[in-house]
This record gives structure tokens, sequence and C-alpha cells, in this order.
């Protein structure tokens, strides 16, 4: 290794650190005045330096005197102004991300913790969850190692948020069997159409996996509506259909109660009644009605449809809410048994929470402007 020399392209602290370590390393009989001229050696000729110097401590004042060190620092205020946050889902790198800003940030010498944090905001993706998020963890913060603490809290978080088009399963808490469908398996009476049921336990297999949907990169609590795409059956989603039924017109009954079929479906296959299937999911918390937030993975919750048209068939945009149930009562198709899964509109409880697993977060093109 040789000496390093100082040209202004490091910051002098830094500079003359490593020298002393490396006098040190090589020769622990070194004077400090040795050190010092030494160092002055390896200062490049185009910095003037004082004849008096007669202190390391007077060469790294004078090298922070020198104009190059302020153009040094302006260089690494702009790099500063210029670095963008990308995480690993985007193929970024989160450590390398904060040892760049730290080492900006000691090279600009910027060390008041409200112009980091001023810097570090700057850098971040330009979106709600990160803008709302940083906002409030980062109002009480005194230091720069809680600022990245915190930071770090608010990566891990982001990881499992639910984003539009992700690939999710939903898990019935109180059997722990998951939200399927089988493709080409249909109920024998009612729609019709491909079954829902509470199937594989344990651990989500194809049949039970859903691409969940709602037309911006984050569900919100409480105002957002969602549509769950079967991934195995391509184009098909959840949902309830209104039509002729048994003599009568109305939503289609399980085949086994008087409660509400859920099929899996697509508006393709029902040719001019298309209007009368809903697809439209809300979903809330199952403990928290007024929770507010992003719709995160292993967050609990009620999934509910709204009956869009009465017994005759008139539309009616405030119908009834049925939630989305599955229980231990079972029917059975051909030697096949089936958990159900229906919606009803009685009092909620356990049989109606499910638990949302991220399986793939969707990856969305990040606003770095």
């Amino acid at each position: 290794m040789d000496l390093p020399k100082y040209n202004g392209n490091i910051h002098p602290d830094e500079w003359v650190n490593d020298i002393q370590k490396y006098l040190k390393l090589k020769n622990n009989n070194y004077s400090i005045n040795d050190y010092l001229e030494i160092a002055k050696t390896l200062v490049d000729t185009n910095i003037s330096l004082p004849t008096e110097i007669d202190t390391i401590e007077k060469l790294r004042n004078a090298l922070k005197e020198d104009i190059s060190f302020t153009v040094f620092k302006s260089t690494n205020k702009r790099k500063l102004q210029l670095l963008k946050y990308i995480p690993e889902s985007k193929g970024g790198d989160t450590s390398k991300f904060i040892s760049n800003f730290l080492k900006l940030c000691y090279n600009a010498e910027i060390n008041d913790i409200e112009e980091q944090k001023n810097y570090f905001y700057k850098s971040l993706p330009m979106n709600n969850y990160f803008s709302s998020e940083f906002y409030k963890k980062m109002k009480d913060v005194n230091s720069v190692n809680e600022l990245i603490k915190e930071f770090e809290d608010i990566i891990v978080e982001e990881s499992n948020l639910i984003k539009d088009e992700s690939i999710v399963a939903l898990k019935h808490i109180a059997t722990g069997k998951y939200l399927s469908s089988i493709e080409n398996l249909h109920y024998t009476t009612g729609s019709k159409f491909q079954l829902i049921v509470a199937g594989s336990p344990a651990v989500p297999d194809p049949n039970s996996l859903w691409k969940i949907k709602f037309g911006k990169e984050l569900a919100t609590y409480n105002n957002t509506s969602i549509k769950l795409q079967h991934v195995k059956s391509s184009y098909k989603f959840l949902g309830i259909y209104h039509g002729a039924y048994e003599g009568y017109y109305g939503y289609y009954k399980s085949p086994s109660n008087n409660y509400t079929e859920v099929s899996c479906n697509s508006t393709s296959n029902i040719n001019n009644s298309s209007k009368y299937w809903n697809e439209n999911w809300k979903f809330n918390d199952s403990k928290l009605e007024s929770r507010q937030g992003y719709l995160k993975s292993s967050d609990i919750i009620n999934i509910s449809v709204k009956k869009l048209f009465d017994n005759r068939g008139n539309y009616t945009p405030n119908g009834p809410v049925e939630f989305l149930r599955s229980h231990d009562i079972k029917f059975t198709i051909g030697n096949d048994t089936f958990q159900e899964v229906v919606c009803h509109n009685e009092r909620l409880g356990g049989n109606d929470e499910w638990c949302i697993e991220l399986i793939k977060q969707h990856i969305w093109t990040i606003d770095t402007k």
C-alpha cells in the first residue's frame, strides 16, 4: 500500500487520520514531527501551504481553508442532492445507500440533524407511503443513528405491504385452510360456476393463489375496492352472481344452506348478464373497524361484498353488504368433499376472519424525480 496523497478529493480529517494510521503500522518510532514532514510532502503541489505550519492540526486547518476543500464540500452536497434510494425489490441495496449517504454528509460537513433529515427525505421515492411514514417517524429523531434506525423500520414494513397486482393467499383463521378455487370443477347447482372452497391446509398451493388488484400502488383501509383474480384460472375472479335461480330471481345460494354462493368466474363467460356479476370486494380490520393505514401481509381482515340488485333485478347501489365466511360445514361433488365458503349478513365472528399472506410483491416503477 502506498502512502495516500492529498489532492483535494478526500476530506482533510480522513486523509490525516489515514496518514497517521499508515505510519504507525509501518514504524512505531516515528515522531510527531516526522508525521508532519512526511504528510506535507504528500500534499499536491497545486495546493499552497503556509510556511509556518509546525503541527498536524495546523496542516489539517490549512487544507480546510484551501479553495479545493470548498469545492470538495460543494461537490459532495450536489451528490447528496442527487442521491436516490432504490429498494431491494428494484435492484437496490439499502446498506450501500446508507453508507453513501453517511459518507456524503461527512464529506460535505453536514452535521445538523435537521439538514440531514431534509437531504434524506429528498432521496426517497415520491409516493404517499414513504412521505407519510417518514414524516411521522422522523419528528422526534435527534441523531443520525436514530434516523437510520427509523428508516430501517420503514423499509421492513414497506417490504410487507400488499401492492396492486401482488400475489397473495387468504388463510381462514378458524380452520387454517386457504381460500381456493379448482379449475374446471364447478357447482352442480346454483350458478354452476367454478367453485370456491377452503382448501389446502398448512401452506398455500397453486389453487389458493390470487392476484389482488385495486388500481393504485397501495390499498388503504376503509376506502379501497379490491378484486381477487385466481392465478391458476387466469381471467376468473372471486365474486357473487345475481340471476334466475330455482323459480325466482336473486343471488345464487350455496349448495348446503341458504347463504349466498361465492364462485370464481369472468364476465366473458356470462354473456349479456355480466352486469349481475359482482367481483368488487372491500376489506376492513377484523378487530378495529376504524383502522387507518395500508393493507400488509399477516393482517387479519374481514372481506365483504355489496349486493347491487334486488330480487326483481333492480339496481340497488345501497344494497346489503355480506361477508366472506368459511366453516366446518362440508359439501360433496361426486366423491370429493369440500369445506364451504359463502357470503352472509349475520353477526361477524371467528369464521369470518382471513389472514392475508403476501406470496410475491408486485414491483412498481419508482418515481425518482
